[in-house]
């Protein structure tokens, strides 16, 4: 199973892509392909003009749709997620989250913004199919603590919302995996009494 974790910020350092590398080390070692992608490194003039046919483009496409699971984290302003991704969800497929399992995740300034997960993102991931939307992670400023060295720091609270909202990803994947069938048996293999 593939889960690709989608980095929606403009900025290579920020709050969310911390979130995601805090996600990315509660997915390891539960045997699942992890992938990464971006959009801040796809072709910004491709993204503007909505060119669907660039390559950059096409293979970020792909990517999403050959995902079994995808974790989307973006830093809110003005109370929606960031226009970069905006642009890059603009361009996929409107099939492009079918039967896949989505885990929000979004930083911002204050709680006053955290309903822009429902209200703002989520209609965006329902209309490109997603088969299931967990709960979202929301995260202030105050609780994703960025250190200098590179490493960060999260609060109590919000870790354990990461962990509770992995649990969910892995189990609703692992749900919607199909199941092997039994193997057909000849009649003839039958044993019976009557």
């Amino acid at each position: 199973m593939t889960v690709l974790l989608l980095a929606g910020s403009p900025s290579e350092y920020s709050r969310s892509a911390a979130l995601l590398d805090e996600v990315t080390a509660r997915l390891r070692g539960r045997g699942l392909e992890i992938e990464r992608l971006a959009v801040r490194d796809l072709p910004g003039q491709a993204l503007l003009t909505g060119d669907f046919d660039h390559l950059g483009i096409v293979a970020a496409s792909g990517q999403v749709q050959r995902a079994q699971a995808v974790v989307i984290a973006t830093p809110v302003y003005k109370a929606a997620y960031s226009g970069v991704l905006k642009a890059f969800l603009d361009l996929l497929p409107q099939t492009a989250l079918q039967d896949k399992v989505v885990l929000p995740i979004a930083t911002g300034g204050s709680p006053n913004h955290m309903l822009a997960l429902d209200y703002a993102l989520r209609p965006v991931l329902q209309s490109l199919a997603a088969r299931h939307i967990l709960p979202g992670v929301y995260a202030t400023d105050s609780q994703v603590t960025l250190i200098p060295e590179g490493s960060r720091h999260v609060a109590a609270d919000i870790a354990q919302r990461l962990d509770d909202g992995v649990n969910a990803l892995v189990q609703e994947v692992q749900r919607l995996q199909p199941r092997a069938a039994f193997p057909s048996v000849q009649f003839s293999e039958l044993r019976y009494s009557v």
